[in-house]
């Protein structure tokens, strides 16, 4: 990705410049407003992909996916958050990812040739038996944690909070043991909402306090069509506006994109864009957004 395109994605995430505010009640409609995802993927060969899809009917690969960094042998990956320094000339991403039964960190510096080398640091032993991870990043200075959370293949639902250069225990949630795929949608002063999908094919907000001790709130979504996707990569769309959604299917290598109102259980509108033309061939597959662009999607 070349600085220009990488500051043209941060532009389209209301980073740079901010977008239009679309109507909260309303899915997104592609002639409103420029509204994307940013995808990124490890594959099995240690390099990660990505591929910027236009949400249009049928979607719209702003170009074909292509190697993006050299990475490492990761068996799920996090957001990657966008950044840059404060002259504007150099961008980079940060975020987590688990590998065997550690918990790292990793920085990929975009500069110089293609492609880049991303480094990591290990933050956390223990992760064996998480199947997927998603952070909130809520960053306004001094107003709340951004938590860590990881489904667990006991089916509880942990979550953590930073601490120091690792991460402690802020409690654990039970009854998530028929949960497949997992994304952060919400990262609100008070909450996090995440939303996950179900081995039966449900799709299910999750509102979670950031109270101690507070419960879960798990709303429906939908109740059928969701059991093929195992990777939900997300980006909103403008500064307030609705979400937009890629949803893949890891044995057929498709993507399909969606687009979403304000999540509200049943009631929540939902737009099918189709299928990606791209070959998602990631063992996960997540988004870059830009580190100061806070999901508002419930």
């Amino acid at each position: 990705m070349k600085l220009r395109r990488c500051a043209l994605a941060l532009a389209a995430f209301g980073l740079v410049a901010a977008g239009t505010t679309t109507t909260a009640s309303a899915a997104p409609a592609a002639a409103a407003q420029v509204c994307y995802n940013s995808v990124v993927w490890p594959t099995k060969a240690n390099v990660v992909d990505t591929v910027d899809i236009t949400a249009h009917k049928p979607p719209t690969p702003v170009t074909p996916p292509y190697v993006y960094s050299k990475f490492f042998a990761s068996r799920y990956m996090d957001r990657w958050y966008l950044a840059w320094n404060a002259t504007g000339t150099q961008y980079y991403a940060f975020g987590l990812f688990l590998l065997g039964s550690n918990l790292y960190r990793q920085t990929t510096v975009f500069s110089g040739s293609r492609p880049w080398q991303s480094k990591a640091v290990r933050v956390g032993t223990g992760w064996g038996s998480f199947k997927s991870i998603a952070t909130s990043n809520y960053p306004l200075k001094g107003s709340r944690p951004a938590y860590l959370y990881g489904l667990n293949t006991n089916g509880n639902l942990y979550r953590y909070a930073p601490n120091g250069t690792g991460y402690r225990s802020a409690g654990s949630f039970a009854g998530f043991r028929g949960f497949k795929a997992m994304t952060m949608i919400s990262e609100e002063r008070t909450y996090d909402t995440l939303l996950m999908t179900t081995t039966a094919g449900a799709l299910y907000t999750i509102h979670i306090p950031i109270t101690a001790g507070a419960k879960p709130v798990v709303k429906l979504v939908r109740k059928s069509g969701w059991a093929a996707f195992e990777s939900l990569a997300v980006n909103k769309c403008g500064v307030n506006g609705p979400t937009v959604i890629i949803a893949v299917d890891h044995d057929t290598q498709a993507g399909y994109q969606y687009g979403f109102s304000k999540f509200n259980g049943t009631a929540t509108a939902m737009v099918s864009y189709g299928k990606v033309p791209a070959v998602f061939n990631g063992l996960n597959h997540t988004s870059q957004v830009g580190f100061q662009d806070i999901l508002l999607g419930e």
